[in-house]
């Protein structure tokens, strides 16, 4: 008797859990449900993916759009350091900062790099310590690239202590106010000649990679 118990026992034990398998997994195979789960895991896929730069990979013309643009900035800036190298200018290797400042405010690329040369001829005489602009005279700056930040900012009209001098004036009315034709008579000229000898306001891509081709 104790035996036969003791086996109603242990078949308890197995048909229970053979019992509740088939509850945890039907759903899965109910159409209805089976439809509903793919259409979210589809959704969340496509949500991810859309953002992803493989996604944006498989646009060529997005391709050739980012191209073009980084070529257009490595040619400013090979201008810009070219121009100091090739004069022994302490500014040289700050062509990226300046280029990335001019297009964060709105100026012309060339612009901070001929103000330069012509107060301090690029960093070599300077009145006061990283101000190669001449900016106030004799403010001091802890680096060449914090100079740079706020010459940029203030000359695009950023700075709202200074936006009333600055802001939406074209390059020759930023110029003329920087320093003023009663101070120095062709300041804005002389600094627009440099920007001429620098390179040319609009730099197009020499060569462009085209997935069609």
């Amino acid at each position: 008797m104790k035996k036969n118990n003791l086996i109603r026992f242990v078949q308890s034990l197995v048909i229970f859990p053979v019992m509740s398998f088939p509850f945890v997994f039907t759903p899965l195979h109910n159409p209805e449900i089976y439809g509903i789960s793919q259409n979210v895991l589809a959704q969340k896929v496509n949500i991810e993916t859309e953002t992803t730069p493989e996604t944006l990979a498989l646009n060529p013309e997005a391709i050739d759009m980012q191209v073009a643009l980084q070529q257009i900035k490595d040619q400013k800036v090979a201008a810009i350091d070219r121009y100091f190298r090739e004069r022994d200018m302490p500014l040289e290797g700050m062509g990226m900062k300046m280029v990335l400042e001019a297009e964060k405010n709105g100026l012309d690329w060339r612009l901070l790099p001929a103000i330069a040369i012509q107060e301090s001829t690029a960093g070599k005489n300077m009145f006061a310590p990283n101000n190669p602009f001449g900016w106030g005279k004799k403010i001091k700056f802890d680096s060449f690239d914090q100079a740079i930040e706020t010459v940029a900012r203030n000359l695009g009209g950023n700075n709202p202590n200074t936006d009333h001098h600055y802001a939406g004036k074209t390059t020759e009315e930023i110029l003329k106010t920087y320093n003023p034709p009663s101070v120095v008579h062709n300041y804005a000229k002389q600094v627009m000649n440099i920007m001429k000898d620098i390179g040319e306001e609009d730099i197009t891509s020499a060569s462009l990679i085209s997935a069609n081709t």
